[in-house]
């Protein structure tokens, strides 16, 4: 039976609909830059905020009103969950999914009960997913809510909790495998301190990157092609995450010989709770040239935590799809919407115009993105900034043409550096609002 009776496919009517049910902006065949929008954007939607989550907050339980529940954590509830999720996203229109194994399938009594009770639930999915197309963009594990992982999972003190990390990782590996998906995140929860007094930082940085290269040799051992993502992420729940934000990640990349194997996916509220905007994340990684995939959601910049809002600002969409343009677009990544339906907003109905809102978002974002290329004024002014390092001086510095000395020598002979260009900055934001 059909959870979503009442819904058909949602299609494209154009700016002037006013049917909420109707994309206005998403034209999924529509060309930009020589791509559709489907490939452009790669949409996915999570499983763990839009089939599992309830509503509950640290002040009261959950408000969602989900009628294909049954209440149980049974193998068999979440086998019917698997088909109503794959009936959402067909009708949304969606091309992925992503999902930690834990979403998918209940934890069992022990990890081979946990295995089997997985394997129950991915026989349902691989189904689904031939059925309707729908393509699985990355798999991951949750290696953060079973009080094993109360003191982090690669990062933890107690040896048996990674060891019992590294056997969920290999499970959700085979997991992603089997389901033929995009891509693998690594996003570590719990992969940080609350008291440095107790915590051994090097030892646990160490088996961090440990955990990582066994995942890769691993992936390589089974024939998983998938790029494997990692996270970044600032706090919450614990003071410090050792994955804080697109730098950190790319220096402990970096430093542990793991960069030639992983990207970066990166999420709009973790850049903010990180005191960065999200096209601050996207320029870091892009220039490293570790842009591999996005979360996409926003924040309440009145509130200091995750609230995983769907993102509807257009400003931001714009300036993800800037960023994202500049560096080639997705391969193997996507717009994967981490995000969830408010507290209030507890009917199933409402799960549809959430997704749409994002989408809409973010295909005008992808249109202005493209639009301000095109027209070229931006990157113009941008290149003319930087005029001073394209002859003469400049370029010689950057071929390596001279050190302090002979920079010395060249000041003391003109005397002073040639006056500053005004930054433009109130004109640039003048000429971003007239594609808006």
């Amino acid at each position: 039976m059909a959870a979503f009776p009442e819904i058909t496919r949602i299609g494209f009517e154009g700016p002037q609909s006013k049917n909420p049910l109707a994309f206005r902006y998403y034209n999924a065949d529509e060309l930009v830059e020589g791509r559709t929008m489907r490939d452009h954007l790669r949409f996915s939607v999570v499983y763990w905020h839009t089939f599992r989550g309830t509503g509950s907050d640290p002040f009261g339980p959950g408000t969602a009103q989900r009628p294909w529940e049954d209440g149980s954590d049974s193998v068999e509830n979440a086998q019917n969950r698997a088909r109503v999720a794959f009936e959402f996203i067909e009708k949304l229109g969606a091309p992925f999914y992503a999902f930690h194994d834990r979403d998918v399938a209940p934890e069992g009594a022990n990890l081979a009960e946990t295995n089997r009770n997985l394997d129950a639930v991915v026989k349902v999915l691989k189904e689904e997913q031939q059925r309707t197309g729908i393509k699985l963009l990355w798999g991951t594990a949750n290696l953060f809510s079973n009080p094993r992982y109360m003191h982090g999972a690669a990062t933890s003190p107690n040896a048996e909790a990674f060891a019992f990390a590294a056997a969920q990782v290999k499970k959700a590996l085979e997991t992603t495998k089997e389901l033929d998906g995009a891509g693998y995140v690594f996003w570590g929860g719990r992969e940080g301190y609350q008291n440095l007094w107790n915590t051994d930082m090097k030892r646990e940085l160490d088996h961090l990157a440990k955990f990582l290269h066994m995942a890769v040799d691993y992936a390589k051992e089974i024939g998983f092609a998938g790029q494997f993502y990692i996270e970044p992420k600032p706090k919450e729940p614990t003071k410090h995450q050792y994955d804080s934000d697109a730098a950190a990640c790319l220096n402990f990349l970096r430093e542990y010989d793991l960069l030639p194997h992983l990207k970066l996916n990166l999420e709009t509220n973790h850049a903010t709770l990180a005191g960065h905007t999200m096209q601050h994340e996207l320029e870091v990684a892009g220039a490293a040239g570790a842009l591999g995939s996005i979360d996409a959601n926003t924040g309440d910049m009145l509130l200091g935590w995750d609230t995983d809002q769907f993102p509807t600002d257009v400003y931001l969409t714009t300036q993800c799809m800037l960023s994202v343009l500049k560096y080639g677009g997705f391969t193997s990544g996507g717009v994967n919407f981490d995000a969830k339906v408010r507290r209030e907003s507890f009917e199933p109905i409402d799960l549809f115009y959430a997704h749409i809102g994002g989408m809409d978002a973010f295909a005008r974002g992808l249109k202005i993105a493209a639009a301000i290329r095109a027209d070229g004024r931006l990157e113009e002014f941008r290149r003319s900034r930087y005029a001073s390092w394209d002859g003469g001086l400049g370029a010689e510095i950057e071929a390596g043409k001279h050190d302090f000395k002979s920079l010395e020598q060249a000041m003391l002979r003109k005397g002073d550096a040639a006056p500053n260009q005004s930054g433009r900055q109130e004109m640039l934001e003048n000429l971003i609002n007239t594609y808006l």
